[in-house]
């Protein structure tokens, strides 16, 4: 009982904070006649811009030909896409420090260097095989490029795909995996999310099991937070402000089950784990049951979040006024 109403204690406590931003949409240009399709991730590039893959007007890109890989500058103008035919299930897009583009498609069980022409440059995995060995994902839900361009991948998505985090040199070599469904110190349900912070230490979005693990780069466990709720998505930005979103709790039992805490955004600080401004989800309402708001993140550092939604199928801005 005590430890049941510290948790309440403690949801109230990271929903209660502030929220200093405003919400604007429509702020983007798309092609004449395109639509967004469901998104779970963006990122920014050195020059500001946004990129985004989206699921081809849809959820899925199967059989789609539009292309779902694409580059925004701060204005909301297209100025590039590529992608169309590639990609069964974009999952995740992330910009390296050397301007390449990574994309995981969980369905395809494959990771996808690019440059920002679209060319590709390095894969992982296997196209539509599923497994746990050396060069086999199952399910992959993100990647993460280490400063020294070491690449490591949360590998599953629940249900009975994996529950671990795969680490390759820079040039895809395997190095090692760790990890293994549970909930001890280590264990993963449903690995969704990787950040790295300023002092290179890897914090893993463990979103089944409703928190945050922080991991140094062998995999050695140094941390667990539950303050920023369950997270779909972990961006940190070079001055170690830590973005987290919550596209599902609820409150009723079965999936996304986590009494007492509301969706949303928190903001806070990767240093200590202090959580100050709450986003909270609009969306989120006892009939809404489905993953809803902002799944994937991402910072200018400057005041600027954005937010890519699945359900939705849209790509939000929150800005301080």
């Amino acid at each position: 009982m005590i430890r049941a109403c510290l948790g309440f204690a403690i949801a109230l406590a990271a929903s209660a904070q502030p929220n200093p931003y405003h919400t604007v949409e429509n702020w983007f240009k798309l092609p004449e006649g395109r639509t967004w399709g469901s998104t779970s991730s963006v990122d920014l590039d050195r020059d500001g811009n946004i990129w985004v893959a989206d699921r081809c007007g849809a959820n899925s890109c199967a059989g789609k030909t539009d292309a779902p890989v694409m580059q925004f500058s701060p204005g909301g103008k297209l100025l590039k896409s590529f992608g169309a035919g590639m990609f069964q299930f974009p999952h995740c897009l992330v910009v390296d420090r050397g301007g390449d583009i990574w994309i995981v498609d969980g369905h395809s069980h494959q990771v996808f260097q690019f440059n920002t022409d679209g060319k590709v440059l390095m894969t992982l995995g296997k196209a539509g095989v599923a497994g746990d060995g050396n060069d086999t994902f199952n399910q992959p839900s993100a990647v993460a490029i280490a400063t020294n361009g070491d690449i490591f991948v949360a590998d599953g998505h629940g249900g009975n795909t994996n529950a671990r985090i795969v680490k390759f040199s820079k040039d895809g070599k395997f190095l090692k995996t760790w990890g293994k469904k549970g909930t001890a110190p280590g264990e993963f349900d449903t690995p969704h999310t990787l950040a790295f912070d300023s002092k290179g230490r890897l914090f893993v979005g463990d979103r089944a099991n409703n928190r945050i693990q922080i991991f140094t780069q062998d995999g050695a466990f140094l941390d667990e937070w539950k303050q920023f709720s369950r997270p779909s998505a972990i961006y940190i930005d070079r001055n170690d402000a830590i973005y987290v979103s919550d596209s599902e709790s609820r409150e009723k039992e079965g999936y996304g089950h986590h009494p007492g805490w509301k969706r949303g955004i928190r903001v806070g600080s990767a240093k200590d784990g202090t959580v100050t401004a709450f986003i909270p989800d609009t969306y989120a309402t006892p009939e809404n049951s489905a993953t809803s708001g902002s799944e994937g993140l991402a910072a200018d550092g400057k005041g600027t979040i954005y937010g890519a939604e699945v359900q939705q199928k849209d790509l939000k801005k929150y800005v301080k006024p």
